[in-house]
């Protein structure tokens, strides 16, 4: 996301073992999320612009408000969030794929990829070659450019969890997120 197309970034710290997160908002909303904790890497949010544009506080408005309610969510006090999102960076089958999840998958809910693939429309007219709807929504919410506030931790494979962004880092962000939802049963270890 270049400097010019008003984005303000900030950034968020929260219990997740990707550490805390950087936030990208325009006047129209949340335009991109991306972590930056310890295993994220040093490139993390450079393809989302998360390293230009102008640093807010939580002095303004909308960095004030994506914090309160990041905040209540990781405390266990909200299920839903009622931020707007700037769907700006996606565009296609990409957007009806992550509208679709951030309009009908609520808190402690899950889809499997294909079930999400059938669910948005978006390959309606297109063979599902070998479960090739799945595979393309894997890759979607692989290369979603909000997290989080668009729930790509709810999206899970036909057999198990599936994967999340970030490698190992990413997939015990997956796990945290779920158990907090109350998905998956808490465990006495959570290293």
């Amino acid at each position: 996301m270049r400097n010019d197309q008003g984005v303000g970034w900030f950034s968020v710290e929260t219990p997740l073992p990707t550490g805390g997160m950087r936030i990208g908002v325009t006047d129209q909303g949340v335009v991109a999320t991306a972590a930056f904790g310890p295993d994220a890497g040093p490139d993390s949010g450079r393809d989302t612009g998360a390293d230009t544009g102008p640093d807010l506080t939580t002095e303004d408005r909308r960095a004030a408000a994506v914090t309160a309610q990041l905040a209540e969510y990781f405390a266990g006090r909200r299920r839903e969030f009622d931020l707007p999102i700037d769907w700006r960076a996606t565009a296609g089958a990409q957007q009806t794929v992550l509208r679709t999840l951030h309009r009908t998958v609520g808190y402690g809910t899950t889809i499997t990829y294909g079930e999400l693939a059938d669910r948005s429309g978006a390959f309606d007219e297109e063979p599902d070659e070998r479960g090739l709807r799945a595979k393309t929504v894997g890759s979607i919410m692989g290369s979603a450019p909000v997290s989080v506030l668009v729930p790509c931790h709810r999206v899970v494979a036909a057999g198990g969890i599936g994967g999340y962004g970030g490698g190992e880092a990413g997939l015990a962000t997956k796990h945290w997120l779920l158990t907090l939802e109350g998905v998956l049963a808490p465990t006495l270890d959570w290293s």
